[in-house]
Formats: C-alpha cells, structure tokens, sequence
C-alpha cells in the first residue's frame, strides 16, 4: 500500500514519514488495515496522519461531561484538516467526591495514571498528533505531562469551568458549600439555607468556577504556549467552545505539517517559569507547586519546589479572584481572558515574551492585542494587590525541603503557636467537627503525604469546616499532604519531607512550640536540636494500610513533594536520593 500524495507531500515536509506509517504501511501490515477496516476507515482515511484525541468524558464528575461536543469539535477539526481523528478516553477522579474519605488517596494517582495510558495509547497505536482536554484538577496536569513525554505534535485543550451560582444576591462557588458546612457547626446559618447553597452554587456543568487548581491549571497551559491561544477562561457551556475544538484540531495538523514545534520544544525553563508567575499573579492553586514540577521532569529538566518559589517570590499578584478575592474564571473571560493577565505580566519584565507557542508565534505575539486590565478583576502592576505571588515556600529545621503557604487574602502572614498532632486526616476531621481544637495551636496533619498516605489526600473539607466555623486565621494547620486551589486560611501544606519517610515533622509532639513566617519564608519547630535528636532515635515509620494494589505500588515508586511527587525516572536522570524523602 503506497502513502496518498497528501500523506507523502506531509512526510516530505517532516522530513521524516509519519510515526503512523508503522502500522498502516505494507503487505505485512494487512491485518493492521484490517482492524482499521473493521473501524469504518476506507483506504483514504487510513492514507492520512492519525491524530488522537484524548478525553476524560464520562459521568464521574461535572468538571468533564464538557468534554462530549467538545472532543466531537476537535475531530471535526482534525478531519477538515486531512487527518484521521481516533478518539479515546482516560480516567479521571474528581475531587470533590473523593474529598474527606479514602477515595482521595487516588486523586494525585491518577494524574500518573492519566500520563502513563496516554504514553501507552499514543506510543502503542503510533499516533502522529494528539489534541488532549482535560476538565477535573488533576486531568489537566496528567494529559499534559503525558504529551511532553510522548513528545508528539500536540495540542492541550482546556473543557472550561462551570458558571458561578447566585446566592443571596451573589455569585458563588461550591467552596461557598464546603465553607457553609462550618457555618451550620457554627450556628451562623441554617441547614435550609445551606440547602439552598447547595442546590445553587454550581448550576452547570464545568469544572469549579473560582481560581482552584483546575482553572489555575488552564492558565498555566496558556503561560506554557501549549494550548489555543485565549481558549482557558471561556466557560464550559459556552458555544465558542466550538470554535476552540476545531481550531485545536487545525493546529494539531499544522504541527504535523511543519515537524513542530514538539512539546519539550515548548515547554521550557522559560516556559515553566511563565506558569508559574501566571500562578502568582491569579492568587493560584498550591498544586501547581507539585504539577509544575512534574511537567518540568517530563521534559528532562529538573525544576523543584525551590524554582517555584524563586519566580512566585519575584511576581506582583494582581488577580482579584476566589478564594483569596472576589471574582471567578467567567469575570477573567468577560475582560479579555487569560491573555490580559499574560500581556501584562510580559510588559513589566515578570514573563518571557520569547517563549513559543502550539500556533508556531511566540507568546507575545499571541497576546499582542490583548486589552488592558481592567482595574478591578485584573489590576494593573502598578496597583498590585501584593508586591510578591500569592504563595510561599517556607522552609526551616521542621521542612527542611519546603512547604507551600498560600498567602493571597491573609490578613496576617505570622502565626506562633502549640502544636495539637493527628496522626492522619481523619482524625483531625473528627476534632474539627466535634469542635475539639481551639484558638493559637497549629494542628499537624501528618503520614498523608505521597508515601504516607499513600497518595497525599487534598484536604478541603477539613479547611473549609474551620475556616466556615470562624476559626481560618486563629489557628494554623500544617500538612504533609495538600490542599485544594478553593483552601484558605493559615494552611500550610506538601511539607517535605513528609513524616512517613522520616522527615521532621514525625518529630513534633503536642505543645510543642512552632513558628511560622509568610514574610521571611520560614517555618520552625522551637525544640533544641538535642532533644530533636533523642526524638529521632525512638521514631518508627508507621506502618501503612495499603500493601496490595494501586496505592502500594504508588508507594514503592513516588517521590516526594518538591520534585513533583513523579514516579519515574524521567529524562532529566535526576540521582536516587529523590526516592523516599532523602534530600540531594
């Protein structure tokens, strides 16, 4: 079987024929073609580049049922553009059922599985492109860490949030609902009325509406260069969505024409560094301190918790969104999208404008046009709400590898107290609800790290409950876990190393004094070094509830917070010490 001129006249271009010509080239690959047959797909069809298209579309969580029309569009897309769409699916977990229960230890697994059955698919049916979206937290992070490992001409497509709800005469948010369940412990509202919250604050499909993980992820792949230009903050819902699909499945087809550029050609130092000073000016998600990292180590360069802080320390946070502000993703779309952000962050020296794109332009050149900020949802740099990014990375004798302190909307950013220890999540959600916890002790929340629990459980619900119980900023809670982009409060969460492994904060014991610093960027645990030691001496590992199946073999195989928490060895060959919360 001979390549169709169209086919030819793309490998010519490439220099190189198509990955897809492996399966589809040949007498010895006649029954390759005859499962492509059995597919619907005549000669023509089986002739043109084969594209993928990825999705999390399914029914178990709002964030991604998006994604039906949408995947549709891109093909649609793909198809106009002479090549052939093959659409499949992946998993997702969504967090928001997950929360507060066992099921949340599979909600940072999944990124990596996301990633490894995208490498799988792609890399086992040969594919020469791949449109991916992504909608729930962590489906974001893993479709676009697998396309920088798979390395092939790519385009990342954001689903879109939800549209906020209106409550009371304003907009809200299902964070409102988390925080509302301290309200009612509280005796500040009543069970009708959070009733009727719960029935209002999400009235679409789509992913969470405020600056969470999900929509800060969408920025972040903008700041990359890896999506459709000014596509990430358009709604779910919206019929311009449309027009995002078909032109991502457009774009994908002129990567393959010109060879690129590839996506470890994209994504890089520069490009990182973009994403993370878009997470500092929007007040963004901490998780991005731990997805950042783990894109970095796909593309071969090793870019930790620290390169984070450096750009976040360096960033004026100008984004008056939820939780920390006022206003959700719809607002940001509603002046001009993403690309406001980006064209003024590149205009005073806080992004590289030189960075590429997936349209082949650099990332200046997409948001040349872009409008001003308007002053209220997006300020100007020059009218920063703070000088320096939404988030810090403390560090001290108890985190000696850091830990992540969002400070966007605290009133205070230093906090001294006693330290009241849990040995897992669910035991300082049965305080919390009980109420048995009070004012000035900094509640530690350890072995929920990525060894420890397994899985490094996102912990809004507890958050939400003391902050909704008035309690946000009287105490302090500490975590070798995570927290959620909708967390506020004094939450300090990824300390690394984490209890489970050894690290410092298996040590602390309760009415133990500890100090916390959001303007010096430091965390302490005031116990001489002498007794630390004694400490140390009598400290065991716990012994861990998961020694079959997905989460032990999660264990056996992740790293630690700062690095990413990644699973493999990746490219950039970084020493073992990573493995196990040894630090390098």
């Amino acid at each position: 079987m001979k390549l169709s001129l169209e086919a030819a006249t793309m490998a010519s271009s490439n220099k190189k024929p198509l990955r897809s010509r492996i399966t589809t080239d040949g007498i010895d690959r006649s029954p390759h073609r005859a499962f492509m047959h059995a597919m619907g797909l005549d000669d023509a069809a089986i002739a043109k580049p084969m594209v993928g298209v990825v999705s999390q579309k399914g029914e178990t969580t709002p964030c991604n049922m998006t994604h039906y029309l949408q995947v549709d569009y891109a093909k649609d897309g793909i198809a106009m553009s002479g090549g052939t769409p093959r659409e499949f699916t992946t998993i997702s977990v969504s967090d928001g059922v997950g929360m507060n229960h066992e099921g949340m230890k599979f909600s940072l697994v999944s990124r990596e599985i996301i990633a490894d059955s995208i490498e799988a698919v792609v890399h086992g049916h040969a594919y020469d492109g791949l449109v991916g979206y992504g909608g729930c937290d962590k489906t974001l992070p893993g479709v676009i860490m697998g396309m920088v490992r798979c390395n092939v001409p790519s385009v990342f497509v954001y689903g879109g949030s939800a549209l906020p709800g209106r409550f009371q005469g304003r907009g809200v948010s299902v964070l409102d609902t988390y925080e509302a369940v301290g309200a009612v412990q509280a005796g500040t509202m009543t069970e009708d009325e959070l009733t009727q919250l719960e029935e209002a604050c999400k009235p679409t499909i789509g992913a969470c509406a405020g600056q969470f993980t999900a929509n800060t992820m969408a920025m972040v792949s903008e700041a990359l260069g890896m999506t459709v230009p000014n596509s990430s903050m358009i709604p779910g819902v919206y019929s311009e969505r449309k027009g995002v699909g078909q032109r991502a499945g457009a774009l994908v087809m002129e990567l393959i024409k010109r060879g690129g550029p590839l996506p470890r050609e994209i994504v890089t130092r520069k490009a990182l560094e973009n994403a993370c000073a878009i997470v500092a000016a929007t007040g963004g998600s901490t998780n991005t301190a731990l997805h950042i990292p783990a894109i970095a180590h796909e593309a071969g360069i090793k870019f930790t918790a620290d390169d984070v802080a450096a750009v976040l320390q360096r960033t004026p946070f100008i984004g008056n969104l939820r939780p920390g502000g006022k206003y959700h993703a719809k607002d940001v779309y509603e002046i001009g999208g993403a690309h406001v952000v980006i064209k003024e962050l590149i205009a005073h020296g806080f992004m590289h404008g030189d960075t590429l794109t997936v349209t082949g332009r650099t990332l200046a050149e997409e948001v040349a046009n872009a409008p001003a900020p308007d002053g209220e949802i997006i300020r100007p740099v020059s009218n920063a709400i703070m000088q320096s990014g939404g988030v810090v990375v403390l560090k001290g004798n108890l985190c000696p590898d850091g830990a992540l302190l969002k400070v966007a909307g605290l009133k205070s950013l230093t906090f001294t107290g006693t330290a009241r220890v849990f040995e897992s999540e669910d035991d300082a959600v049965e305080a919390v609800h009980s109420r048995d916890y009070k004012e000035g002790e900094v509640l530690i929340v350890r072995n929920e790290g990525p060894v420890g629990g397994p899985g490094m459980r996102e912990m809004l619900g507890l958050t939400a409950l003391i902050y909704g119980q008035g309690m946000g900023e009287k105490v302090a809670l500490l975590t070798d876990g995570r927290f959620s982009g909708a967390t506020r409060g004094m939450c300090i969460g990824h300390a690394a190393p984490e209890a489970a492994t050894g690290g410092p904060m298996g040590l602390v014991q309760n009415g133990d004094t500890i100090t916390i610093d959001g303007k010096a960027a430091t965390i302490t645990l005031d116990v001489a070094e002498d007794e630390l030691a004694r400490r140390r001496e009598g400290w065991a590992a716990p012994e861990t509830r998961h020694r079959a199946g997905l989460l032990s073999k999660y264990a056996a195989t992740v790293g630690q917070a700062h690095e990413g928490a990644v699973t493999h060895a990746g490219n950039a060959q970084w020493p073992e010490t990573r493995r196990k919360g040894k630090t390098t």
